[in-house]
């Protein structure tokens, strides 16, 4: 190679516009070869791609180009989650149109990717705003409401009254709107939800098929979906209405104080009539959170109605509270409160003075054991409870429910954490709902042949509120049944629903409906998921979810989505800061000058303190920007740190001297390319025997996504290559070393590729062969010591008898350099490891 160093400034743009001109990375759906999906987790636009991001990306990159040298077909696609609150806030912020920022951001962001020369399937790009794309989601939504999946209820929201928009539960904070502070109120409006419940036990059971998802992600989902076996029955009330409760510990039923209502329940809005109390305690809870985190922390709050509540067994009257702790769309709306057993009954008791009864114990002789300040869980036998005391947990939930069913007033149920999917969004960037309302006709569909339904372009964002629902001309139309004025629907879907079925639009793209069944199913599972652990829940039930309703509607066969997961490790960053007139102020790892004695700022060079390494954050300002470390030391240096050192579903810190190190190691191996030598002659065992072992462990450590480990390999058959004399075994090791970094270093292996005088990309050359003798190690190193202190060590064939390594031993110079003098008293041979003398 005629250049003394590797020059990425220059390879890198050279290998990735030979790729693309090459169109080496386009997935052909018609091929023969045996298929392979891999797909990371597609970004939001948000302007920049973060380190995280390249870590993400290169892991699922090295598994794609080596599956595509093994002799698969692969599909490695890219595209953009594009719809959302962010840009609807630039809109607002800035002035400028979201559709416009967004577009501008995929250009950064698509540019940046790029750059670190992914091997992605750039033909197949989508952003989810793209009305192709979205077009056909509506006509997916509309298949789930022929089917019955889709429905339309009065559900309560929160309600920012600044903003004028419908709240997530994580976007009220301290009971106000997270953008605007207002106080957010609770309101009922007409809200589109997808049946997810209909589908409960199947995801539930599903979750035993995935052997190769983390065992902690399927616990998430299996927590979430919340199937719970219990009772469901009625107290009667001193007024003789009744008040139907769910309870998943019927067992524990003599230990109830109290029955507790919500505030939106039956009850609670008959006691309110005319007390305008009642009313204000129930607004109070109304501006309360929903969620049940918020729920589990918030203060316990009631209001005693006067009423009371039978109880089944006792007779007792137990006070009905409202409290706030309790939510309509929960179960009934309405619980038997334990607080011996319950942490919310037990701070609720404990506020309003209520009895507190332990009938679940250790052992009988614990029945009268006083709380230490909280509940208890409920492990034991039970006590203080009649008929059931003694029996075991499970016994007495069967005693209970059976005494229930044969007297009528009650029956074993089993209920769900999970609720439907409410996927209405009262916001203009995002996908219209396609339906239109009609006084004479009610909510009427959108014909396929008007399909997509556009959002509109000239919208305005001055004022607070959905633009789509103030449009002056957007929501006119007529109806399709009748011919009548009508209103489209001015809601858009939640933004979770683009993210639901993109991987299989990017397996299948026809322009005429979503997807094509038999090029989805040649595709699909997607082989291997990468992402973020934060997506457990939510992404990836609501995926599971939409393959398991278009296999229902007979759409697709395949009913999970994604065969393997893998849930990656953040890049973090320690911090920097210092105390300026009060307050903390944070600097950018590039305002800071770093030592072993500390750290000062660069300008001016005031001392800085040095924070913990946590997680990369904007406001914590610990973010390293990709473009700026590619421009100091290329792609490749960036893609090996992103592999190196730390398993992947652990944490990365990043460090200078880490990105340094890897930078070294680029050159190391360029000088080590330069000496291929196709005219070489001479074998050299050791050298075949390590290259050979190293390509066949580096290939099951990459299947494995042991991306560290592979890198240790590379690094151990480099040190023995360069220690190696010359020799075609030394020049085959080079060669292999070729092809065994192309995953992780693209552009510097197709530099030393055509340097070397090879044919061809190296990316779409094959992966090493491996020969099978060669992978069994026919010599051992052999330990010689002397009173059990090493002073020598052999290299023999595996395998050779006691005597004849004995002999081997004595024979060693060092040896008798060391026993000399003494008399031998016994030699102790341990064959292929050990041979010890004593003297």
């Amino acid at each position: 190679m005629s250049e003394e160093r590797f020059d990425p400034s220059i390879a890198d743009g050279r290998w990735q516009r030979a790729w693309d001109e090459a169109g080496v990375f386009r997935a052909d759906s018609a091929s023969t070869k045996p298929k392979s999906y891999v797909l990371e987790m597609f970004p939001y636009p948000s302007g920049r791609i973060h380190i995280g991001h390249v870590r993400n990306y290169t892991m699922g990159d090295v598994l794609a180009r080596f599956k595509a040298m093994t002799g698969h077909e692969v599909l490695h696609p890219m595209g953009w989650d594009a719809f959302g609150m962010p840009a609807e806030n630039a809109a607002m912020e800035k002035g400028v149109h979201p559709g416009g920022w967004t577009r501008d951001n995929i250009a950064n962001m698509k540019a940046q990717l790029q750059r670190l020369g992914f091997a992605l399937d750039w033909s197949r790009e989508f952003a989810t705003c793209d009305p192709e794309y979205y077009g056909q989601e509506q006509a997916l939504f509309l298949k789930l409401y022929e089917n019955g999946l889709v429905y339309r209820k009065e559900s309560a929201v929160n309600w920012d009254p600044v903003d004028m928009t419908v709240l997530a539960n994580e976007q009220v904070i301290d009971g106000r709107g997270w953008r605007s502070g207002a106080l957010v109120e609770k309101r009922k409006l007409s809200q589109w939800f997808l049946k997810i419940t209909d589908f409960a036990d199947e995801l539930l059971e599903g979750l035993e098929s995935l052997d190769k998802w983390p065992d902690k992600v399927k616990l998430m989902q299996e927590n979430w979906i919340g199937k719970s076996r219990g009772m469901e029955f009625a107290f009667t009330l001193s007024d003789g209405e009744t008040v139907p409760v769910y309870s998943t510990r019927p067992d524990t039923i003599f230990g109830a104080s109290f029955v507790a209502v919500a505030a939106d329940h039956p009850v609670a809005q008959g006691v309110a009539e005319g007390n305008a109390e009642v009313q204000a305690f129930i607004e109070k809870c109304r501006a309360g959170g929903t969620t049940a985190a918020e729920l589990e922390t918030a203060e316990k709050l009631g209001y005693d109605t006067g009423l009371t509540a039978k109880h089944p067994f006792t007779g007792a009257e137990l006070p009905v509270f409202i409290a706030n702790f309790v939510l309509m769309d929960y179960g009934t709306g309405a619980v038997m409160g334990v607080p011996g057993h319950d942490q919310r009954d037990f701070e609720f008791a404990t506020k309003y003075n209520l009895p507190i009864t332990r009938v679940v114990a250790a052992s009988a002789d614990d029945a009268d054991k006083p709380f230490a300040g909280e509940a208890e869980a409920g492990d034991g036998i039970l006590v203080n409870s009649d008929f059931l005391n003694g029996m075991s947990v499970e016994d007495a939930k069967r005693e209970i429910i059976a005494r229930a069913e044969a007297g009528g007033w009650g029956s074993g149920k089993v209920q769900y954490r999970l609720r439907d999917w409410g996927v209405s969004r009262q916001r203009y960037w995002g996908t219209p709902i396609p339906f239109i309302h009609c006084d004479s006709c009610g909510v009427v569909p959108v014909p396929a042949d008007q399909l997509p339904v556009k959002l509109p372009e000239d919208v305005d964002f001055k004022t607070p509120g959905n633009p789509l629902d103030r449009h002056p001309t957007w929501k006119h139309t007529s109806c399709p049944k009748c011919g009548a004025d009508a209103r489209r629907e001015t809601d858009t879907l939640d933004t979770f629903v683009d993210s639901s079925w993109y991987y299989i639009r990017f397996a299948s793209q026809p322009d005429d409906k979503p997807f094509d069944a038999a090029e989805v199913a040649a595709w699909m599972p997607v082989g291997q998921y990468i992402g973020g652990i934060e997506h457990a829940i939510l992404h990836l039930l609501y995926a599971r979810f939409w393959t398991r309703a278009l296999a229902h509607c007979g759409m697709i066969d395949v009913k999970e989505p994604f065969a393997q997961l893998f849930t990656q490790g953040m890049v973090t960053h320690e911090t920097y800061s210092r105390e300026v007139g009060g307050r903390t102020v944070y600097y950018a790892p590039t305002e800071v000058k770093r030592s072993a004695d500390g750290a000062v700022l660069v300008d001016g060079g005031d001392a800085v303190d040095v924070g913990r390494v946590i997680k990369m954050s904007k406001s914590k300002k610990n973010v390293v920007d990709p473009d700026e470390i590619i421009a100091q030391y290329g792609a490749d240096a960036v893609r090996w740190f992103m592999l190196s050192d730390s398993p992947p579903e652990r944490d990365l810190p990043w460090s200078e001297a880490g990105i340094e190190g890897c930078g070294r190691f680029v050159q190391r191996l360029w000088r080590l390319f330069g000496q291929y030598d196709a005219a070489a002659t001479g074998d050299d065992k050791a050298v075949a025997r390590k290259q050979h072992q190293t390509v066949a462990a580096v290939a099951e450590d990459i299947e494995a996504l042991s991306f560290n480990k592979a890198v240790a390999r590379i690094y151990e058959l480099t040190g023995t290559v360069e220690k190696a004399a010359p020799s075609a075994s030394r020049s085959d090791a080079i060669a292999a070393l070729m092809k065994l970094v192309s995953p992780m270093m693209p552009h510097l292996a197709e530099e030393a590729w055509v340097s070397a005088g090879f044919d061809g990309l190296v990316a779409e050359a094959a992966w090493p062969e491996v020969d099978p003798a060669l992978l069994v190690d026919d010599e051992v190193t052999v330990a010689v010591q002397v009173k059990g202190k090493l002073r020598d060590t052999l290299t023999v064939p595996k395998g050779m008898p006691k005597d004849e390594l004995e002999a081997l031993a004595l024979a060693s110079e060092k040896v008798q350099r060391n026993i000399e003098g003494q008399t031998i008293r016994k030699v102790i041979v341990v064959p292929d490891r050990l041979v010890n003398v004593v003297v």
